[in-house]
């Protein structure tokens, strides 16, 4: 699977996550290395970059800053799941690197284009 130019929304998380339905994710793929951009909602401006596992899974780190001026982290492992008309779903399992350290659950899908 390729990555390269697709675009993600988020269509569900945990309470303690930060993204929603108004941030849109675009990745970029180099061989096996994952890199990106993400905005909107409660995000300004985010980037991503991780690795495409053996197993086809990604594993990932979230840099952002939201809208409260604040710099959050978080680090990831997501399984995919191609969905009948082709389009990509991610199941993510994230945990925020700061004191807290909280865990949750996201899914973000491939946004036709």
């Amino acid at each position: 699977m390729n990555y390269n130019g697709r675009r993600f929304v988020s269509i569900e998380n945990t309470e303690n996550g930060e993204v929603s339905s108004k941030t849109i994710f675009d990745y970029i793929q180099e061989g096996k290395i994952i890199s990106g951009t993400y905005s909107g909602g409660e995000i300004v401006k985010g980037i991503l970059v991780g690795v495409i596992m053996e197993d086809s899974c990604l594993e990932f780190r979230y840099n952002h800053v939201n809208n409260k001026n604040e710099i959050r982290g978080r680090q990831c492992i997501s399984t995919p799941e191609i969905l009948p008309d082709g389009r990509v779903r991610l199941y993510e399992n994230w945990k925020w690197l700061d004191s807290e350290a909280t865990e949750g659950n996201s899914i973000i899908e491939e946004i036709s284009i």
